[in-house]
């Protein structure tokens, strides 16, 4: 069979079954399996066939686009009617990014994995030649034998999974050029001509306008979700921010009232005694200010954790379990990440650790909890997980978001572009915060 550089205009014949089996209008020579001409396409244009007795599938394909404001529902809409002139087995819509890449394919007749996983690189296409504007259609009698969908990376599988066999592909444009291409396939081989080229084209210049309206709509409700989350999670770091400076400043005004009303007051007590003439014991003076020494040391890890610079963070959040919970309370601290977190750089460091040291205070104080377990791990994101089994955080302290130690948690979480997640029941609370494994 032989290509050739055109077609005469050819009206339709009477409706008859069609090569997918069903009552559909063909073409007068229908039979004659016209291939493509030299360069991979057929050398035919819309003005080579009468389109008179077409107009009305195309007035009706017209008005069921009409509202329809997804891809999806709009290829669907029209499917049916294309199968009256146009029999197929499979029809699918694929469609570019901006950026000239493949974003994604609807479908419908067939679900293959072109449809669930419709977004790559337009070069692994197989109607790339068409996407890319090299070929202003494609037609093939059998695509499973075809040498033009079985280059190097083709994302061919679906052809050979299904058994797609003859096709026609034509270029979806609108003025800003090639946008996606309308791909229609029948199980059995060399049943389309270039008379269907043209009528799929026609088609095609119908529901390009539709299609690049409706990415446009796409692409601004994408932009405006997008705007819209970065508002709001900048109005909350904002916020939480300014919430947890003025818990810092809440937290220093402790520390100082904590100096001036406990250690120094000891101090100058002691020094009181020391100047008077029955001045105590040497022994007595020791234990006092061994006690001052233990109070000041107390007062400045509050501030500054020594213990995580010296010791680890693992080492760190043992010794705070130990302290901030009860006598008789079951504790324990799994590191499974090999000390990853002492990896990190300082400030994300402390910023976890402050996390995890309101978490396992939560535990300590709410949840009447007889088990608290601190689980360090990583898999691959870092991820610390601080559980117990008590009987859950107060309403009061699980609903709020504005204040308290929840909200603290929350923002340093965000200002490392950590997640926090907490789970809580009767069975207990869980407070996980994770790290991507890269940090700046």
């Amino acid at each position: 069979m032989r290509g050739r550089a055109a077609c005469p205009r050819v009206p339709f014949a009477e409706t008859r079954k069609g090569p997918c089996g069903c009552l559909a209008l063909t073409w007068a020579l229908w039979q004659r399996h016209d291939t493509a001409g030299e360069g991979g396409h057929v050398q035919v244009t819309v003005d080579d066939i009468d389109p008179g007795p077409l107009l009305p599938h195309l007035f009706r394909i017209s008005r069921a686009l009409a509202g329809r404001l997804d891809f999806l529902s709009a290829i669907q809409s029209v499917a049916q009617e294309i199968e009256r002139f146009l029999p197929y087995d499979h029809l699918d819509l694929c469609l570019l990014r901006h950026d000239g890449n493949v974003s994604a394919a609807y479908e419908t007749g067939i679900e293959t994995a072109w449809g669930r996983h419709g977004t790559g690189d337009v070069r692994n296409s197989p109607i790339r030649e068409i996407l890319l504007g090299h070929l202003p259609n494609m037609l093939t009698e059998d695509a499973t034998r075809d040498p033009r969908f079985a280059f190097a990376e083709a994302f061919n599988g679906p052809i050979h999974d299904h058994g797609l066999r003859a096709r026609v592909h034509v270029p979806l444009v609108v003025a800003d050029g090639v946008i996606g291409g309308l791909s229609i396939s029948s199980h059995r081989a060399g049943v389309y001509g270039p008379r269907d080229v043209a009528a799929a084209q026609y088609v095609a210049d119908l529901i390009s306008p539709y299609v690049f309206a409706l990415r446009e709509a796409e692409r601004s409700r994408h932009a405006a979700i997008v705007e819209t989350e970065a508002r709001a999670r900048e109005e909350g770091l904002r916020l939480g921010a300014r919430d947890l400076t003025q818990a810092l400043e809440q937290e220093r005004q402790r520390i100082g009232m904590d100096l001036h009303d406990q250690t120094l007051a000891d101090l100058s007590r002691l020094m009181r005694d020391l100047t008077r003439p029955d001045a105590p014991a040497t022994p007595e003076v020791m234990a006092r200010l061994d006690g001052c020494v233990s109070d000041l040391r107390r007062i400045i890890d509050t501030a500054v954790p020594s213990i995580l610079e010296m010791f680890g963070f693992a080492h760190a959040v043992r010794v705070h379990l130990e302290r901030a919970t009860r006598d008789g309370t079951r504790i324990a601290v799994h590191d499974d990440s090999d000390g990853a977190p002492d990896r990190l750089d300082p400030v994300a460091r402390i910023a976890l650790y402050r996390i995890v040291q309101e978490a396992i205070n939560n535990a300590g104080r709410h949840a009447r909890a007889a088990r608290i377990d601190v689980r360090i791990a990583q898999t691959p994101r870092l991820r610390v997980t601080v559980a117990d089994d008590g009987c859950g955080l107060p309403d009061d302290i699980r609903r709020s978001r504005k204040r308290g130690g929840l909200s603290h948690m929350r923002t340093r979480a965000q200002l490392i572009g950590a997640r926090l997640s907490v789970r809580s029941g009767r069975t207990g609370t869980s407070v996980s915060v994770s790290l991507p494994k890269e940090q700046p």
